[in-house]
């Protein structure tokens, strides 16, 4: 049993982006899948899918990289964990290498990103920074 499922998910992207792998496999869940939604609309996916297995399933993954085969995806930062909680205002949402990176929240309307959060006025729990 894992302590933290959305780190370690982070974790896994963070490792396979390193040696260049084309996919990554994560235990499937509904908040992981809402999390993969928000990257691939972010563009630092290139695409998700759930696979069917007999337990709670499989988020496959697929990552991106530019020309240069260099990762999309330069840095994972997980902000609120299960001993210290972050929670956050839609006023307060701190921007991300100004801007170029994204927050991931987890709000009463859903998992948004940070540019979801700040046009509907909502805020919530600080999952993760993306950049």
């Amino acid at each position: 049993m894992l302590t933290d499922p959305i780190a370690d998910m982070l974790t896994r992207i963070r490792n396979s982006a390193m040696v260049k792998a084309e996919k990554v496999d994560v235990p499937a869940s509904r908040l992981k899948l809402e999390i993969a939604k928000i990257l691939k609309e972010e563009g630092f996916i290139r695409a998700y899918k759930i696979l069917k297995d007999k337990k709670q399933g499989i988020l496959r993954i697929t990552l991106k990289y530019t020309t240069e085969n260099a990762p999309v995806i330069s840095g994972l930062k997980r902000v609120s964990k299960p001993g210290r909680r972050v929670y956050t205002a839609s006023d307060e949402i701190p921007s991300v290498l100004g801007g170029v990176g994204i927050s991931i929240l987890s709000t009463s309307k859903g998992v948004l990103g940070d540019k979801s959060c700040k046009r509907e006025k909502v805020g919530g729990e600080l999952l993760c920074n993306v950049w």
